[in-house]
């Protein structure tokens, strides 16, 4: 239970359902503000407080569980570690991965308890080769992208009440009908040990700052820059460079040199990128039958998903996947997930892209 209107109405649900329902609220920091900032933070006293408060509205336990030491290790440091490699990690992949999916259900059963029930919207389907993942009812909060990372049999212990529910708009109406002060808590966003939003500034202090070059595709040098991890490929604005393009158009980040401390910017188009693939993956249930499948591709939580042909190469232990489209701005260390419709087929971490626009295009 986070302290949000979500969990509560999903806890609330299940003890409706007749399950013999806990709340457990998890400490992933021990430096948390004591108050939010509207809709940012991470573990604060205020965000307990309201997870107590709907656990003793539904008559059932409640604790708080310490896992910040297991946070900073498996979620900020590795956040960190990417960001020094040059590539953009996804934090709330990482800490589904292995705090709550992980280290959560692996206490819980421990403990004799079934199942982690979670407010995340996304749909559980008992299929001819196991539990499946989907995309939830309603599109706008569907969640299945950050859930890829689930298995088998994580999926097997894992209760996703508000999955069916339409709309928010419908959960924070029944959590008003149920007496949850949280009814009208606003949703949290952006990374949540990063509560003032300022990556960059944060990342400046974990990573540290350094001169290096920004560089063309053909390796000229057309600006300087004060520390790689501040960039993003994709990234438009404040490159502040010396040199403008010889057909006087924007120029974008392609690519984060980690080992020479390089930024490479060029035109719009070559962020369009043709291949993908990566050796850090896991099959959200049953595993592909055949190692080349059509499927459909989604690089972003709030992306479109993209037709696609994957092989999965058992042999190089990897997975390859090619859009009928170029996708648009892919960064390394960004998380791909495969969908069958609406059914999640599993995940990868992106460890190389191939352009589709060639150097001297």
């Amino acid at each position: 239970m986070s302290g949000g209107v979500d969990s509560a109405v999903a806890a609330a649900r299940a003890v409706e359902a007749g399950h013999d329902v806990v709340g457990v609220h998890l400490a992933l920091s021990r430096a948390g503000g004591t108050l939010r900032t509207g809709s940012r933070g991470c573990c604060t006293i205020e965000d307990a407080m309201d997870a107590r408060r709907a656990a003793d509205l539904l008559g059932i336990p409640f604790y708080v569980w310490d896992f910040s030491e297991r946070f900073r290790e498996d979620v900020i440091e590795d956040f960190v570690a990417e960001y020094r490699a040059g590539r953009t990690p996804n934090p709330c992949m990482r800490c589904n991965e292995r705090i709550k999916f992980a280290a959560l259900l692996e206490r819980a059963l421990e403990l004799g308890f079934d199942a982690v029930c979670t407010g995340h919207y996304a749909l559980l389907v008992d299929g001819p080769e196991g539990r499946e993942l989907h995309r939830a009812s309603d599109a706008a909060k569907d969640q299945s992208y950050v859930l890829g990372v689930l298995t088998a049999e994580q999926l097997a212990h894992t209760y996703f009440p508000l999955g069916t529910t339409p709309s928010k708009a419908l959960v924070r109406a029944e959590a008003a009908e149920r007496g949850l002060t949280v009814a009208q808590k606003p949703d949290s966003h952006d990374i949540c040990f990063i509560p003032d939003g300022d990556t960059r500034g944060w990342l400046a202090e974990k990573v540290g700052t350094a001169t290096g070059d920004i560089v063309d595709r053909a390796g000229a040098k057309v600006g300087t820059h004060e520390g790689a991890h501040a960039f993003t490929i994709g990234q438009r604005r404040g490159l502040s460079l010396g040199v403008p393009a010889a057909d006087g158009k924007p120029r974008f980040v392609l690519e984060i040199r980690p080992v020479d401390n390089t930024v490479v910017v060029g035109p719009r188009e070559a962020l369009a990128v043709a291949e993908i693939s990566g050796a850090t993956y896991s099959w959200a249930g049953a595993a592909p039958t055949a190692s080349a499948f059509a499927c459909a591709v989604q690089i972003r939580a709030h992306a479109d998903p993209v037709p696609a042909q994957a092989l999965w190469d058992q042999d190089a232990a990897t997975v390859v996947v090619t859009p009928v489209e170029p996708l648009d701005g892919v960064a390394t260390g960004q998380t791909a997930v495969l969908y069958d419709g609406t059914r999640v087929i599993g995940q990868f971490t992106i460890d190389r892209t191939v352009s589709a626009v060639p150097v001297d295009a």
